[in-house]
């Protein structure tokens, strides 16, 4: 299991202390929220991120 950052009480306010540009954790949940497909955009360019059947993730360009 991860440490935590100092003073930080649990995993989302450790994420709230990395600031805006520090990387972070996320679960699929967070990111899907109830959907099984997201769109990404990455340098200009949009991916598909996708939760199959099976439960695995898959990214299409």
């Amino acid at each position: 299991m991860k440490e935590l950052p100092a003073g930080a009480k649990d995993l989302n306010e450790a994420k709230k202390e990395k600031g805006p540009t520090g990387s972070g954790d996320y679960t699929s949940e967070e990111l899907f929220r109830g959907t099984r497909e997201i769109i990404i955009e990455h340098c200009g360019q949009h991916y598909r991120l996708q939760i199959t059947r099976a439960g695995k993730l898959i990214l299409n360009k």
